[in-house]
């Protein structure tokens, strides 16, 4: 519905399928089409190289808390994570689309990995949590997320310029995949945390995020499928769009850039719902004595959301983009609303697993819509932009939820991620709206 030219890969670039445009039939469906184009290997290396940023954000919640015994000190914590994050992605990308994705990848990989060591340190030799000492542990919160490599972000820089010439339900389709190693990430890192901190110690997964960040990052730092993502220049991407008449017209294509401004507000809603539901059932874990456990818990809605983000693919394309918006925040608003309810632990894993049924599409529909609106030759900063987002809001989420935990409880941090959903819903009106009238002009 909205294409974005994206520039193709130099002509010695390796391909995995010499006609991505006619993808093999393949056992894997339409997710057939992925492995053609960019070869097994980049599918389990870009899955689990994510795998710290899903960490970090719960770690540190987790460890600060344990480490401060204060909801409110883990919480900041948390929120220094995605703050730093939130500020250290938008230039990650803005770099990758000037230098390339590969020195920048490395070079982030091993500023983490220097990052993640120095909070560990600073949070285990504190005694008290206050003053000089809280500042350390925020700052180096802060660090960790600044220096974070965006994974997920830059994989779909280089799957849009690898579908350049296929059909657009082949990017569909990988924004899909996308969203779902996303979630299944963002499944498998709380539950790590939950499953390591609880049963050996609070420390051990920031230090396993560590070890993942030097090695799987590096992997997919150099894998073979950078050359897409460092084929085009700003002069191939201008030249690309002036191909469009509408873009010729300065004030178009700045009002079409501005556009972007909607997918990333979003972003930040979607992230102001996450922080908030975790910090949440940190708090609500507690009130049974297994604070520690709440990502094990916040993993359930994890997976539901990364299977009802696996069907996308197979949706209608007369199901219009901003529909889904809507329909997803709607759903979320209601199942969130719902958090307040259950009395015990099997009761919120199934307000969870309702949940997270509305999360998955949100996100997919949302990247796909920020993918369409984005400048060519900044793909890598708006999405790593949206990215941001998601740690932004989780930051604002994490310390307002954190804040109203330590003063009512869990139920007044309940009412974060019901707001946040609700935000959503309106954001969701707005962009179809401005879409429909940009796509008029």
């Amino acid at each position: 519905m909205y294409k974005n030219p994206v520039p193709a890969p130099p002509e010695s670039s390796p391909s995995p399928n010499p006609h991505p445009g006619r993808p093999e039939r393949s056992r894997l469906g339409r997710f057939g089409v992925l492995p053609q184009l960019a070869g097994p290997s980049f599918l389990v290396i870009g899955l689990f190289a994510r795998l710290p940023l899903a960490m970090l954000t719960v770690g540190a919640l987790t460890l600060v808390t344990t480490a401060s015994g204060s909801y409110a000190a883990g919480g900041f914590a948390a929120g220094a994570v995605g703050l730093g994050s939130a500020l250290g992605a938008p230039l990650l990308g803005f770099l990758a689309d000037k230098r390339g994705q590969r020195i920048v990848l490395l070079l982030s990989a091993i500023l983490n990995t220097l990052a993640i060591a120095a909070l560990l340190l600073v949070t285990l030799t504190n005694e008290r949590f206050t003053g000089s000492a809280l500042a350390l542990v925020l700052a180096a919160s802060f660090g960790t997320g600044f220096t974070c490599p965006q994974i997920g972000p830059l994989a779909r820089v280089r799957w849009m310029a690898m579908t350049r010439r296929s059909p657009r339900s082949a990017l569909d389709t990988a924004l899909s995949y996308e969203g779902t190693a996303d979630e299944l990430t963002f499944v498998l890192g709380p539950a790590l945390v939950g499953l390591l901190a609880s049963m050996i110690a609070p420390w051990l997964p920031l230090l396993l995020a560590a070890v993942l960040t030097l090695t799987l990052v590096s992997a997919f730092a150099v894998h073979r499928t950078v050359a897409f993502s460092d084929a085009g220049s700003d002069a191939g991407s201008t030249a690309s769009e002036a191909g469009n008449g509408q873009e010729r017209d300065p004030a178009s294509r700045d009002s079409r850039r501005a556009l972007v401004l909607l997918p990333v507000a979003g972003m930040i809603a979607i992230g102001t719902f996450f922080g908030s539901t975790q910090t949440f059932l940190t708090a609500f874990a507690g009130q049974f004595g297994i604070a520690e456990s709440s990502g094990l818990l916040y993993a359930v809605m994890g997976l539901s959301s990364a299977c009802a983000a696996l069907s996308v693919a197979y949706w209608s394309r007369r199901f219009r983009h901003t529909g889904r918006w809507m329909a997803s925040a709607a759903g979320m608003a209601a199942a969130a609303a719902a958090l307040v309810l259950p009395g015990s632990i099997p009761g919120m894993l199934a307000v969870l697993f309702v949940l997270g049924v509305f999360v998955g599409p949100a996100m997919v529909t949302i990247f796909s819509i920020g993918s369409a609106v984005a400048p060519g030759h900044r793909l890598g900063t708006v999405m790593t932009l949206l990215a941001s987002g998601i740690v932004a809001g989780a930051a604002i989420g994490s310390a307002l939820a954190g804040t109203l935990a330590e003063a009512s409880g869990a139920p007044g941090a309940a009412a974060v991620p019901a707001a946040a959903a609700v935000v959503l819903l309106v954001l969701g009106a707005v962009s179809a709206v401005a879409l429909r009238r940009s796509d008029r002009a």
